[in-house]
């Protein structure tokens, strides 16, 4: 059985318990949910923040993206690399000279021995065109842009949830109020028949009265099966079953109070518009990464050797150690390479372009979200002002006919079709209402200032320049840091 728990009002309105339905709110609970603390807005959202995968992943996304620092800075630093060789070796000469698998003469020399070698080899850049430079601060470019990148996220997600939340309470009114029709329905059935017995009506009102129940109780099913999957979007992005959800209000007044300003900071401050420069300084970084490959490359290259048991073809003497150490600087200038160095510059151009024109494509759709938002929290205002103005006029209208239908003057297709009008304005009020808490919500994101920071949730708030500084300057390791 479906239980449900009553709460003060879903919207901060004063209900109106009068003719059908009322606007009597419940909160409708899943079969195997039990009453417990309720739920705020506020608190979801922190849930959402905290536990929402869609951020967790982006966070590890983040993450990875710093490691992108230390590699560009390890060619700054030096390389090493060690070899080591050993092996078996039989030297065999004959006495004139000749290789013993010639077959010519007779054997006067052979030895069997073991050579071996180590070595350990040292590689220091100290010039490349700037291309370890550049390729610095292309990671850091990146990693800005990753962070914006999980900064959009968060606002979708808190947007999400926001509107899960509110979609759960407008589809639980919603479905009390179908509720409460089908119950006036019900009742208005039984006193036609009532009358119909004693000859007051005709078995027409009766017939119509059926009608208008059979509606109610199909429109109260087609609202159950809405809710459920409103509750389920709510387990989505909140993490666990709505259970008893507290009114919710409007952020109207973290918005700015003219359009003109909310698009200047849109425009300034929106993380898709600030991850979209980012990308095009990383496309002009690229550009002069792949321009360095046609420079010379300065590197000093240090060797050490150690050999054992040489054997050459002159001469093997076991236990022969000998000890060898170089230092010198290498100069490499290319030349031509097919073309592949020119082609790949010129795409890396392209590339450039079409970033720039991204980040424009981003400014004009940021600016078109603000628009669009912040003209849907104003038809928000009017419908619901329209429609408290139309639920009070269908309720003196509905009580008017009632009475005017006991002196005869009215039928019983009017009183049904009065009930209805009535309950029509009290759904689209309800809609409304969560339009309106949900627009708010669509502007602040729309402008960029979506956050756990300014909506004062009660998080531990996830820094990203956490990890990064635990990574910038790493220079060995295999352990991933724990900046979460």
């Amino acid at each position: 059985m479906r239980r449900a728990v009553l709460i003060r009002s879903l919207f901060n309105v004063r209900p109106v318990l009068a003719g059908i339905g009322g606007a009597l709110i419940v909160m409708a609970l899943p079969p195997c949910a039990s009453p417990g603390r309720a739920e705020t807005m506020s608190s979801a959202l922190a849930r959402a923040y905290a536990g929402n995968p869609d951020m967790n992943q982006q966070r590890a996304g983040v993450r990875a993206t710093d490691e992108n620092l230390p590699r560009a800075t390890s060619a700054w630093r030096p390389t090493a690399n060690a070899n080591a060789q050993f092996g078996y070796s039989d030297f065999a000469a004959s006495a004139t000279g000749a290789p013993l698998n010639r077959q010519i003469g007779r054997i006067v020399q052979s030895i069997a021995t073991a050579p071996g070698t180590l070595g350990l080899t040292v590689t220091q850049n100290l010039f490349n065109a700037n291309r370890t430079l550049n390729g610095v601060r292309q990671a850091e470019s990146n990693i800005f842009g990753a962070r914006e990148t999980l900064r959009d996220t968060e606002q979708n997600v808190l947007l999400g949830g926001a509107t899960a939340y509110m979609n759960v309470l407008r589809d639980t009114a919603i479905l009390d109020l179908r509720k409460n029709n089908i119950i006036v329905l019900q009742e208005q059935l039984r006193q036609t028949v009532d009358r119909f017995t004693i000859g007051d009506v005709t078995r027409t009102d009766v017939a119509q009265a059926e009608s208008s129940l059979a509606s109610g109780r199909s429109a109260y099913f087609t609202a159950e099966a809405i809710l459920k999957t409103s509750i389920a979007d709510y387990r989505q992005v909140i993490g666990v079953e709505p259970t008893r959800l507290e009114p919710a209000r409007t952020i109207e007044s973290l918005l700015p109070h003219v359009l003109g300003v909310a698009v200047q900071l849109a425009l300034a401050e929106h993380p898709e518009v600030q991850a979209a420069l980012h990308a095009v300084d990383a496309a002009a970084l690229q550009v002069k990464l792949v321009e360095g490959e046609l420079y010379p490359t300065v590197n000093v290259v240090g060797n050490v050797q150690q050999y054992y048991n040489n054997v050459d073809n002159n001469r093997a003497i076991p236990g022969e150690h000998l000890f060898n150490a170089a230092i010198v600087g290498q100069l490499t200038i290319p030349i031509y390479e097919g073309g592949e160095v020119y082609a790949r510059v010129r795409q890396a151009k392209e590339t450039l372009g079409q970033a720039r024109l991204q980040a424009d494509l981003q400014r004009d759709s940021v600016r078109a979200a603000v628009v669009s938002s912040w003209g849907q929290l104003d038809t928000a205002r009017a419908v619901i002002q329209s429609s408290k103005a139309a639920v009070k006029s269908n309720e003196i209208a509905l009580d008017s006919i009632r009475q005017e239908a006991e002196v005869g003057q009215r039928t019983t297709f009017d009183i049904l079709f009065q009930q209805q009008q009535l309950l029509n304005a009290r759904v689209v009020l309800v809609s409304a209402q969560r339009d309106r808490v949900v627009a708010s919500y669509a502007v602040m994101a729309a402008i960029g200032r979506l956050s756990a920071a300014n909506l004062n949730l009660a998080v531990t708030e996830y820094d990203p320049t956490v990890h990064f500084d635990q990574v910038k300057d790493k220079w060995i390791g295999l352990r991933t840091p724990d900046g979460r």
